[in-house]
């Protein structure tokens, strides 16, 4: 193998001057034939807390296979995970976004640390999949990122359920429309066993996004968990970023304006997570591309909703791959003219390429046609008026409202309002306010899952509205516009709102507006001051005195 593969590590293992180095490297078992070849990082994201995570130490030693089959030496290194899924709802939810800063951190202080030739990243629950992409286009080096899969789905009284249906249930149980025995026979059920939440929920959202952007191969995230095709996959990542080291294939030559445009049409046509809006500003902000909010609103408005996923549909993420999966996704777009096919991918060839070896599965129903979609129109969209300047994200994918004017119930943080919704508190027509949960004020931007699903499961998800400075989980749906701009702490208009007043939602018109005059807003501004922060050291107050707005990516700066 040519010395010239060893682009980084040479200086870290030639010579007689690294002796030293040699022989700690050697103390972990390597030998000298090892330290000949490349040294190709295996960044993973394995834990034990989380089954989003917890099979990728196994996932990671047939990655290790594959890359030592094609000629590199493997070092696996290890990075934080923080579950969204457990620590929702609590204080700990305020670390996940942290979380993603973080990983990327992480990652880029290893192989930079340790002069890494290329890199494999692997990922699992939500914040660990933008994180590790997010580091990998900082390095540029060659390198790509597989996603652990989805778990599947679980089987109760006699249908298939996800984790949003137990959030769900919260509410219905606090309505008394569910009893103890069977709230805990759901919890024991939803979850079979590892891989990350099944529908079309964060983590989903952005495995497909980003085999769309090309930073993962195409058809390989979708593979679930714990299907046997995984572990085949995975050894093949290895051979593959060995063939993108010998053609110095790198993440800043996949990443571009066009290929961030088809991840968010992936995003669209698939009914994804309001959080991919934050995700990819952080990931076009790492690429040098210049990326607005707006832009997302522009491609939803022409890409159709085409997948018929949970939160809002019927299916989960492993029925999609049964169906055709990825490669069937990107087919229908780039058939019907919304996606741009001429962007590379880690594999080296073109996504038009990888789109046509597509195979259709006869007979599904998880994925309309171009001629008859779902919607028109994709999944998201970014609001403006004088509630949120900067704008905010809402998702529509599977409901129909298209306007709600309803009186504010004003909460300054989550658990007011979670408690508000348990007691009966919240009535049909209300428009529910959130705030000072931001990416500064949190600080974090926590989702909010539990409110959400709690408004569901007691029967006021189509009769209600919420808009909050903190963020949504995948699994959310409803009239729930999230990520307002400025947020509270930075005195947003957000800040200046009062219970009873009118707020209204207008989607088509793209409008979130409160029914007070420019000057009143002003004054009551004028009388605001920012609370204390909540944290005045350690991580979570360093994060926010360099977070960015949510209109921004809520990037560290």
């Amino acid at each position: 193998m040519p010395t010239n593969l060893k682009h980084k590590s040479r200086e870290l293992t030639e010579g007689p001057g690294r002796a030293p180095a040699r022989a700690m490297l050697k103390a972990v078992g390597l030998t000298d034939e090892d330290l000949s070849r490349p040294l190709i990082g295996v960044a993973n994201t394995w834990t034990e807390i989380t089954p989003c995570n917890f099979h990728l130490r196994e996932l990671a030693e047939k990655v290790k296979a594959g890359i030592r089959a094609a000629g590199g030496t493997p070092l696996e290194f290890n990075t934080i995970v923080i579950s969204d899924g457990i620590s929702m709802g609590t204080e700990g939810m305020k670390t996940s976004l942290i979380s993603r800063e973080v990983v990327a951190d992480s990652i880029e202080l290893v192989a930079r640390g340790h002069l890494l030739d290329a890199v494999v990243a692997l990922s699992g629950c939500d914040k660990t999949i933008p994180g590790t992409v997010m580091a990998l286009i900082r390095l540029n080096l060659p390198s790509l990122m597989l996603y652990g899969g989805s778990i599947m789905p679980g089987h109760f009284q006699g249908h298939d359920v996800t984790i949003q249906d137990v959030f769900e249930a919260v509410g219905a149980h606090a309505k008394g429309k569910l009893d103890d025995s069977t709230l805990h026979d759901l919890e024991n059920h939803a979850c079979p066993g590892a891989g990350a939440c099944g529908g079309q929920f964060t983590a989903n959202t952005m495995s497909i996004a980003f085999e769309f952007l090309g930073m993962s191969p195409m058809g390989f995230n979708g593979v679930p968990a714990l299907d046997p095709e995984k572990d085949i996959v995975a050894a093949q990542c290895g051979h593959l970023v060995m063939d993108m080291l010998r053609q110095d294939l790198r993440p800043k030559h996949i990443v571009t304006r066009k290929s961030i445009e088809n991840a968010i049409a992936a995003v669209a046509t698939t009914g994804g997570s309001t959080n991919s809006v934050l995700h990819f500003l952080a990931i076009a902000r790492e690429a040098g591309i210049p990326l607005d909010i707006e832009d997302f609103d522009i491609i939803n408005r022409r890409t159709p909703l085409l997948a018929d996923l949970k939160p809002g549909g019927k299916f989960v993420a492993a029925d999609l791959y049964q169906a055709g999966g990825t490669r069937l996704v990107a087919k229908r777009l780039l058939d019907a003219g919304f996606l741009n096919g001429d962007c590379a991918t880690v594999t080296s060839r073109m996504i038009k390429e990888e789109a046509s070896s597509a195979i259709e599965t006869p007979g599904q129903q998880v994925l309309h046609p171009a001629s008859n979609p779902i919607k028109s129109t994709g999944g998201l969209v970014i609001l403006k008026g004088n509630v949120a300047p900067d704008g905010c994200v809402l998702k529509v994918a599977g409901h129909e409202r298209t306007f709600h004017e309803g009186p504010a119930k004003v909460f300054d943080c989550e658990e007011q309002a979670f408690a508000a919704v348990q007691h009966g508190d919240i009535v049909e027509g209300d428009v529910i306010v959130i705030r000072y949960e931001g990416p500064q004020g949190g600080p974090g931007m926590r989702e909010m899952l539990g409110v959400t699903g709690a408004l569901v499961g007691a029967g006021l998800g189509e009769s209600v509205a919420l808009l909050t400075d903190g963020r949504f989980s995948g699994a959310t749906h409803g009239l729930m516009a999230g990520h307002v701009a400025p947020e509270a702490a930075k005195g947003g208009p957000i800040a200046a709102l009062q219970h009873g007043d009118r707020i209204t939602f207008d989607i088509n018109n793209r409008q979130l507006n409160v029914t007070l005059s420019d000057d009143a807003l002003q004054k009551r501004l004028a009388n605001w001051s920012p609370p204390p922060p909540r944290y005045t050291s350690g991580v979570m107050a360093k994060y926010a005195r360099q977070v960015s707005s949510a209109s921004e990516g809520a990037v560290t700066t």
